[in-house]
């Protein structure tokens, strides 16, 4: 493993080796519009690993994506690696149809301390709930980015990562009523502590995750990508394209259904997903939305 092989991974060209919040920055930017979030391997037969040489062969030389563990592992070794002072955190994620945040530390997030300042660096929530910059760690501050305005919210040692965002303009008549997309212009995305977690306190609930029936992903078959301009996802046999602010107050949310034949070739085009192992595409009745 090595950080050159990463940088040019994610396309980052001008490596600094300095552990600034400029550097940081740029590269939470890179990662997010390269290295997709998708939970593919579990829909191709392959166990995901919390294996840090795994999953930097599979992300990295294989150029595959992966879901928050491995994505930020990864992450957390490349700024380690780089001289930051960084700590991993564990996170529960809001479930909106429980109105209530999971039991589990499902997500894998960091802290970064820069010149004294805390940021919560997370490069693999996926579609519109994906940071795209460091967020400062203080309460109350709205922290605006091109998918929305983040803030982070502080009540009795539990921060909780909020969103505002836009409304969604669905062109396609058919899925203008679907509950994959979110109406919702606030919504609380996790919640966590600052208790430090190693990431053997991920293995259960990973294990869970991808053999479980009542799991998300055993459920769905995921895929996103950041953009310049927004992200992309494929759901199953749904693709979406969404463009942050197309209008003014509006999202811009094209939908539409790939036919099965396609969709290896949608991975491989859109996202640069190639898979090795025969793929069996799932979009269960399972809540998830972008």
């Amino acid at each position: 493993m090595n950080l050159t092989e990463y940088f040019a991974r994610i396309g980052y060209k001008e490596p600094s080796h300095k552990a600034d919040l400029k550097t940081l920055t740029e590269l939470h930017e890179h990662h997010i519009r390269s290295i997709p979030f998708e939970n593919l391997s579990i829909h191709c037969g392959e166990k995901i690993t919390l294996d840090l040489e795994t999953i930097y062969n599979k992300l990295v030389r294989n150029k595959r994506g992966g879901w928050c563990c491995e994505n930020n592992l990864l992450f957390y070794w490349v700024l380690k690696e780089m001289g930051y002072d960084i700590t991993q955190l564990g996170s529960r994620v809001y479930d909106s149809l429980k109105d209530d945040y999971n039991p589990q530390e499902s997500h894998l997030i960091s802290k970064v301390m820069i010149d004294g300042k805390p940021y919560i660096a997370d490069v693999s929530f996926g579609v519109s709930s994906q940071i795209w910059q460091p967020l400062e760690l203080i309460s109350g501050k709205d922290q605006p980015q091109l998918p929305g305005v983040f803030r982070l919210v502080e009540d009795k040692g539990v921060w909780v990562l909020q969103k505002t965002g836009r409304k969604p303009h669905v062109p396609n008549e058919s899925f203008a009523g679907s509950s994959l997309v979110n109406k919702s212009l606030s919504k609380k995305i996790y919640c966590f502590t600052m208790a430090p977690r190693n990431i053997d306190h991920f293995e259960q609930t990973c294990n869970f995750l991808q053999t479980s029936p009542e799991s998300l992903f055993t459920n769905k078959s995921l895929c996103s990508l950041q953009t310049t301009t927004g992200f992309r996802a494929v759901i199953g046999w749904t693709y979406c394209e969404v463009t942050y602010n197309y209008q003014d107050g509006f999202d811009l949310v094209d939908v539409s259904t790939v036919p099965d034949e396609e969709v290896e070739k949608v991975l491989e085009e859109k996202f640069g997903v190639v898979l090795e192992n025969k793929f069996v595409p799932v979009n269960n009745k399972a809540c998830y939305n972008i």
